[in-house]
């Protein structure tokens, strides 16, 4: 599993992402704790409303 940051992140205070049939999503400063796991659907989905709403 290949798990990718983003490029804004200067530091460890940031989740990772691992993209697959299932989209796993983690915090830096805890990744043992365990991840959230969402359909490649709703991510699409979340990736559309942040890339329209304002800053």
């Amino acid at each position: 599993m290949h798990w990718r940051k983003s490029s804004h992140s200067a530091d460890a205070d940031c989740v990772e992402v691992a993209l697959a049939q299932v989209v796993r999503i983690r915090d830096t400063k805890d990744r043992p704790g365990g991840t959230l796991e969402i359909s490649t659907r709703s991510w699409d989905a979340f990736l559309q409303l942040t890339a329209t709403t304002p800053r």
